[in-house]
């Protein structure tokens, strides 16, 4: 599956790599930890051409009901994408492609999961096969969504997890997006594993498992089971990190998170502010 990913590049590589008509997003910052239900960068067919677009990650398909179904269709399988209620149709006319520089697995070791950073050897940018929905709410607000198609995992991933999502190789950007391809054939035949020897990871932090923390040491390589400590700028062991219920400014204030390393050392508070 996929479910935490990292973009480095900007609007303006994306628009290249993909030649779009036209760009309907603001540049942004690096984004880190790019997690469900916050606003992804997609690329899809639109009335004059390609253009770069936000959707929000969890597909909300237009007959659903409420718009909470998003949260359990982060992503797809495709080998099973021309069937399910919640995605054939989006299959048939609503392709994107979902940029990356990167994305987040996790492996179980010794009774807890150790997150993992993969990305390419190139360090380039890369695009997710993704889907897309407009879903219109009471009063006739829209929300525009998307999915992250995932196959079966390459050699690189599969000791670590059994999915991995979709990476198209760019001569198949055009089918891809082509809203008068319609044959499921032509389609699926582009949804396979991406060759594990164009790809690298390495084991990273566990502070990833917190949504808000954006920085960019998050794609250190570390040692299994570290965390970085803001306050004393340095690693320490933090075989797990929770958030503290008791102290209301690690839960409802979005500058700080407060860790809890189950050695002796002290509790740490860490802000989560977006700087590296």
């Amino acid at each position: 599956m996929c479910g935490r990913f990292a973009l480095q590049a900007s609007v303006k590589e994306l628009a290249q790599a993909i030649e779009v008509a036209s760009v309907r997003i603001m540049e942004e910052r690096a984004r880190f930890n790019i997690a469900p239900q916050q606003a992804v960068v997609a690329a899809r067919a639109g009335d004059y051409g390609r253009e770069l677009v936000e959707l929000r990650w969890g597909l909300v398909p237009a007959w659903a009901k409420e718009s909470d179904i998003g949260s359990r269709l982060i992503n797809a399988r495709s080998e099973t994408v021309t069937e399910k209620p919640s995605c054939r149709d989006a299959f048939k006319r609503r392709r994107c492609l979902i940029p990356s520089s990167g994305f987040y697995e996790w492996a179980r070791t010794e009774g807890r999961k150790q997150p993992y950073y993969f990305r390419m050897k190139s360090d380039a940018p890369f695009f997710f096969a993704g889907l897309w929905e407009r879903w219109e709410g009471a009063g006739g607000k829209a929300l525009e969504t998307c999915t992250i198609l995932t196959t079966q995992a390459n050699d690189l991933l599969a000791p670590v997890h059994d999915r991995m999502p979709v990476i198209l190789n760019p001569d198949a950007y055009e089918l891809w997006l082509d809203p008068a391809v319609r044959e499921s054939n032509d389609l699926t035949a582009l949804l396979r594993p991406y060759p594990a020897a164009q790809m690298t990871s390495h084991p990273v932090s566990l502070n990833v498992n917190i949504a808000l923390f954006n920085r960019m040491r998050l794609l250190v390589r570390t040692t299994c089971g570290s965390g970085w400590c803001c306050l004393r700028k340095t690693f320490h062991p933090l075989p797990q990190v929770v958030a503290d219920r008791s102290d209301p400014g690690g839960w409802s204030h979005p500058s700080a998170y407060r860790c809890k390393p189950t050695n002796d050392s002290a509790e740490l508070i860490a802000p989560l502010v977006n700087s590296a």
